[in-house]
This record gives C-alpha cells, structure tokens and sequence, in this order.
C-alpha cells in the first residue's frame, strides 16, 4: 500500500467512513472549466469575513450563494450589502456542516477564529470542498499538520491568505532579495508595532442591556452582547474544539484574540503576515532549531494572557537568525517600519513596509533600489505572478479553474510552515525557556512540557480534529 492510500485511508477513518469515501473518490477530483461559475461561502462574515465576501463577490464567474456565521445578527446587514452590491440575496445558515451538505458548493472561505481553522477546513475537505482559509493557517502546530493531510488526500486545493504573495510590490522585494545587491542575508527581523486598548474585565453572562463597550481594534461603540442579542448567537458551536465555558464578552468577537484557548496574540494574528515574508525572504522551507521568546502582558489588569510585548530569536541549522517583535503598547518605528520586516545583508538592508521597500547600502546608510524605482529587469528567480491583494482571492479562483496546486501563489504547505513559526514562538513564551525543535517531525526534543502545547489535550465531541497521518 502506497503513501497516498495510507493517507486516504487515514483521512476516512479520522472521519465519516464509506460515505466519505465516495465523495473523495469523485467531487474532490472534479476540475472547474474556465466558464463554469463558482459556488462559493463565507464561513466567519465579520471583521475580515466582509473582505472575503466583496471581494470573491467582485470576481466574474463566482457567486457567494451562502453566508455562514454563528451570531445569526449579523446577517440582515450582510445581506442587505450584498444586493445592493452585486443584486442578489444569499442564502444564510449558522452551522458550517449545511455549507459541507450542500453539493452545489464548490468551495468554502473560512474568516473564523483561529481556533477552527483547522477543524473546518478539514470537514471543508471531507466534503469535496476546496478551501480559501485566514491566516493563521492554524490554531496548533499539529492539528496544522492534518489540515495538509487532508487537502493531500482528499485532492482538494487549500490557499492560505497570506496576501503579500499575490501582492507586486512584495514580490519585487523578494526578487531584489535574490538578486544578490545586498550580498549575504543573515538576519531577518519582523516588527508587528501595534497598540491595543485592555480589554478588560467582564462577568460571565448576557451583558446589561444597552450598555456600550468598546473592541480594541475598531475603537468604536458596539451594542452589548445582551440576552436578547445572545438568544441569535450558537455560542457552543462558536467555542468548537475548545473547552465548554460560559459565554464572555471577552470569549467572543474579536477578543477571542487575547485568549490562548482560542487566538494566538498578535505575534500569531498580525505577526504571521511579517512570518511568512521573512520566511519566504530568507528562503527557508525548512524550521528553525531554537527558539527563545520574552515578554509579558505589561500595563494593562485584564483578562489577556497572550502578551501584548514580546520578543522571539529564532535559529536556523546554519546560523540564520530571524527575529520578530510584537510590541502592542505606544512605542516608536524601527527607520520607517511599524509593521513589516528589516533583512539585513553584508552590503547593506531593506525595509518593507506594508506595500512599500526601500534599500540602503554600506556604513552610511546611502538609498538603493526602493519599490518606486526597482528594475523590474532583474530575473524572476521565483517564476510567480501577483496581482495585489484582490489578487489573492483571484489567484485562488484561477487556480481552482487550472485544477493545478502549483498555481496557488500561497498552497496549505506553504502557509502551514509560515504560520507554525509564531506558533513555535509562543510556545516558548509559555515554557519560559528555549526550546529545540525537530522539524523534521514537527515535535519539540526531549521536551514533554513543550510537547503537550502541540495539539489541544481535551478533545470535545463532536468537534475533534481528526488524525490523519
């Protein structure tokens, strides 16, 4: 028996046995024609949910027929936006499994929380689905694993939305990178300089009616999760994989970030975009060996307890550093950069800031190349193509209309490896020591403590990540 009928063979047992199978065997395989339309959902419709629905919306040839979000609120105001936008009405359910029923589907966009990345992704791909899903790919490094296994077996294409590799400016940057102007790269460093309000203390329960509070992100009032509202929201669905607890404003939307049952901190939710473009930036497909992270949650008495400060050294076999700074309370650039990424070469470095680059060279800092005057003759060593950030989502169309894995400018290995550096990190941060890490088989050496953080040691039915190695 060969590597790929151990792997189905796997993926049907961690699953839902012969019916499974039968759908592996044919919906998985089909290919899109270039004029078939593409049935898409939205799994997750707010925050980064509305971007995934505007923009798939946008391309010709793709309806968004169904909306899914567990907090049924939300969707007369989606609805609403898209027939004024695009003149037809979706259909809206809040369990993702009628999205995975329904075989008119042809793929699934996941805006959840980090949390059910994986989980849904993989059911996605149970059902013949083909998946565009958020950054981070995943929750946990190991369950990040299955969610390959399944897109492998199941011949279903997974995108990760790392969006800098579908966006030109970045892709020049990478080219420039290669060219060898700036000599040897040796360092990488990846700055996420965000400040973020404290969330907090609440109890649990429905909050009183008609108070307001504000998300750190947005800033901005938002109706208090009442009884009322709650009695549209399925929060068991909405905890998923994660252990029972009683609803809290602070266990739900957005601030579910700041929770390690459920979100990563900012290291793994706008850290992972600077990951992935260091990664890719020092050439790195393989895992660093040690990792050492420091910080804490400083200032702010709430209920957090990922940190709001951190910083993480990794190490690669061969001496590369790469180093990453989250920094969530007021503090200052590092050159012009707040969020993105400084590499730093024998003969000089480069700044990336959000679409932009510049270069600079030698003891005094004199400018090079930036991303305004780059010369687009330097040779494509990475043979891609991008379109910027609505490009992503085009690239994942296009690629699902080749039928071609190679096609994807961001494949599920690609963004699993990226997003298992912040993870890895995190780790660390929670042992409170360097740890050494076997990449090889995705584990930690010698270390049991380190271990136990690769996957969630209480599994709650029927949500569970299947193994499917």
């Amino acid at each position: 028996m060969g590597k790929s009928d151990v792997s189905r063979r796997g993926f049907i047992k961690g699953t839902a046995g012969a019916a499974a199978a039968a759908v592996v065997a044919t919906k998985a395989t089909q290919v899109l024609g270039a004029n078939d339309r593409v049935n898409l959902a939205v799994v997750g419709i707010r925050g980064r949910g509305r971007a995934h629905i505007s923009n798939f919306a946008a391309i010709p040839g793709v309806r968004v027929t169904t909306l899914c979000d567990v907090d049924e609120n939300l969707f007369p105001a989606q609805v609403k936006s898209m027939q004024d936008k695009f003149g037809y009405t979706p259909a809206t359910v809040w369990d993702m499994r009628r999205v995975f029923d329904d075989k008119e589907i042809d793929a699934v966009a996941f805006a959840t929380p980090n949390h059910w990345h994986a989980l849904g992704t993989i059911w996605a791909c149970l059902a013949g689905k083909h998946v565009y899903v958020e950054k981070p790919s995943t929750w946990g490094i190991w369950e990040g694993r299955q969610m390959v296994n399944a897109a492998r077996a199941a011949n279903v294409l997974v995108q990760v939305g790392f969006q800098s590799r579908s966006r030109p400016s970045t892709i020049a940057a990478m080219k420039f990178l290669r060219s060898g102007k700036l000599g040897k790269i040796y360092m990488a460093r990846g700055l996420c300089f965000k400040p973020r309000g404290d969330i907090g203390r609440y109890p649990d329960g429905p909050m009183p009616e008609g108070e307001k509070f504000f998300l750190t992100r947005e800033g901005g009032p938002m109706p208090a999760y009442s009884a009322a509202y709650l009695e549209k929201v399925h929060y068991d669905e909405w905890i998923g994989p994660a252990r029972k607890r009683p609803f809290n404003r602070n266990r739900f939307h957005y601030n579910w970030h700041w929770q390690w049952e459920y979100g990563n901190g900012d290291t793994g939710n706008q850290g992972p975009h600077q990951f992935d473009i260091a990664r890719w930036g020092l050439g790195k497909d393989e895992y660093p060996v040690k990792i050492r992270s420091f910080g804490g949650c400083f200032v702010h008495d709430s209920v957090q307890n990922t940190p709001n400060t951190q910083t993480t050294i990794y190490e690669y076999a061969d001496g590369t550093i790469l180093e990453f700074a989250t920094g969530g309370l007021y503090t200052n650039a590092e050159g012009a950069v707040h969020i993105g990424n400084i590499f730093y070469g024998s003969e000089g470095w480069m700044e990336i800031n959000g679409g932009d680059w510049r270069t600079f060279f030698g003891r005094k800092g004199e400018p090079g190349p930036d991303s305004k005057n780059f010369d687009e003759s330097v040779p494509d060593p990475l043979d891609t193509v991008g379109e910027g950030e609505p490009g992503h989502f085009g690239n994942f169309i296009a690629a699902l209309r080749s039928g071609k894995q190679s096609d994807l400018n961001c494949d599920i290995e690609v963004g699993h490896r990226s997003s298992v550096l912040p993870l890895l990190g995190n780790i660390s941060y929670r042992v409170g020591r360097e740890v050494i890490f076997d990449g090889r088989r995705e584990v930690f050496v010698g270390d049991k403590e380190a271990n136990r953080l690769l996957k969630r040691e209480e599994e709650r039915p029927p949500y569970i990540v299947p193994d499917l190695s």
